[in-house]
Formats: C-alpha cells, structure tokens, sequence
C-alpha cells in the first residue's frame, strides 16, 4: 500500500472509532445485552435452587401403604438422588455464568470510565498528529504510537463488540433452546411438589377399632393406593429424565454464551494485540 493511502486509510479508521465511541450507540448495546444476559443468569439460578429444594423434599419422603396390617413402604424420592447432583452442579455453572455477565459489565465499566476516556481520546489524537507529521518522525517512534494506539482503541471496542454479539448469537441460536427446557424446569418443579403433596403416608387403623364395614373399606382403599403408587413412582422416574435433560441443554446455552464465546474472543484479542506489538509494518 502506496504511503499517501496507507496515512488516509488508518485516518479513516481512527475517526470511525472516535464517532462510534462519542455517539454512546456500541455502550448502550453492551450494557442492555450484558444486563440481559445477567438477569437470565439470575432467573435460571433460580428456577434451579427452587428445583433442587423440590427434589430434597422428595428424596426424604417415605410412603407406607398398610393394607389391614401387610406394610409396603416406598421411596419415591431415591429417584432423584442422580438428579439432585446433576441440579446441584447445574445450579453452580448458572452461578458461574452470572459470574461472567457481571465481571464483563465490570469491564464495560472500566472502559467507559474517564481514565480510559481520556487514554482513548489521547490515544487517537496520538495517532493524527503523527499522520500530520508523518515524515519529521522517526519509523520506531511511529510503530510505537500505531502499536499502543490499536491497543487502547481495539479493547474500547472490543468489550461491548463481544458482548453484543454474544447477546445476539444467543437470540438467534440459543433462545429457543434456553425457552423450552426453562419451562420444562419450571414445570417439572411443580409437578414434583404436586407429587409431593400426594406422597402421603396412607395407614389402617386396627381391625377391632372398626366395624368390617369401614374395615373392608379401608382396606380396599389401601390395596388400590398401592397400585397407584406404581403410576405415582413411573411420574417421578419421568419428572427426573425431564429434569436430567434439559439442566443439560440450559448449562449448554450458558456455557457456550459465557465460557467458549468468551475464550474465542480473548484468542482473537491476545492474537491481534500481538500482532500490532511485533509488527514492523509501517506506511512509510
């Protein structure tokens, strides 16, 4: 690239930063996505303390069914110990995802601050100036300016740059995942303390304090609720896989939106910082 161009082409991209930065556009975004993302974080932790409690409840629940004196007893809630495990390391990647969404709105706060404000403006004023005198400086202190230059200016826009198109990759991909198995959690939870309302512990009083009238009759009850509990034990197997299957598919969503997304972003900023520190490109 011709010397004259060259000066022209990097003038160009200094003040498209400057304009993207003062018109405030690329920080509203970021703060909104990153908020977003952070009060979903919130929500889904949530939904997962209030799932885990649930389960607890279950796994200490005994159901003793006593037909006329031959005891049964069962224990709905075993079921779930697999599960409770799973919600418990669930509830600890969405505690590590709102993690992320907080330290990145840190970040946002640090680069919007007046000391990064003033490194920023210093940092593109540098870099005109050296434009305008170009051939009274010399080639290091030239690479010195552009190296720390595209440095400041490329972390301004990088931290809000990562954080919408993280937001949006999730709208466009993820959303639909992350709003089915949400409300699967949601209902599994309910379902679940409906059962647990039903795990009642069903007991015959002794014959000789009834008449064989009740006597009979609350021994047929008793018989037919241990027959329902072979239904009862069948929702609970299926609230747990419902439950297994889509913690899984939310601690994806989370872990693709606040840990790969993010280390991408990091790989592309360590290999372009490195890029602008050991070049020995210049326009002269």
């Amino acid at each position: 690239m011709e010397s004259k161009h060259c000066r022209i082409f990097i003038a160009i991209i200094a003040l498209l930063a400057g304009v993207l930065v003062k018109s405030g556009w690329l920080d509203s975004r970021g703060y909104e996505y990153t908020q977003a993302g952070l009060q979903r974080a919130l929500v889904t932790f949530g939904i997962s303390r209030s799932l885990n409690g649930v389960i607890s409840v279950a796994q200490g629940t005994e159901v003793a069914v006593e037909p006329v004196g031959v005891g049964m007893t069962f224990t709905p809630g075993e079921i779930l110990d697999p599960v409770n495990d799973l919600i418990e390391r669930f509830s600890t990647v969405v505690l590590v995802a709102g993690t992320a969404f907080g330290a990145q709105q840190i970040l946002l706060d640090v680069t919007v601050s007046d000391f990064y404000a003033w490194l920023f403006w210093a940092s593109l004023s540098a870099v005109l100036l050296s434009l305008l005198m170009w051939q009274k400086l010399a080639v290091p202190i030239k690479l010195m300016i552009f190296r720390c230059a595209v440095i400041v200016v490329f972390l301004r826009l990088a931290v809000p740059f990562f954080a919408i198109t993280g937001e949006l990759f999730y709208q466009h991909f993820l959303e639909p995942q992350y709003q089915e198995s949400s409300n699967k959690l949601k209902f599994t939870t309910e379902r679940l303390t409906v059962l647990n309302e039903e795990s009642k512990v069903v007991t015959a009083e002794k014959l000789e304090e009834r008449s064989f009238l009740e006597s009979a009759k609350e021994w047929v009850q008793s018989a037919g609720t241990a027959l329902d509990w072979k239904t009862h034990l069948a929702e609970f197997t299926d609230a747990a896989e419902a439950a297994s299957e889509h913690a899984i598919r939310l601690m994806v969503v989370f872990v693709f939106q606040t840990i790969l997304l993010p280390l991408l972003a990091l790989w592309i900023t360590v290999r372009v910082s490195r890029v602008c520190v050991t070049s020995r490109y210049s326009c002269s």
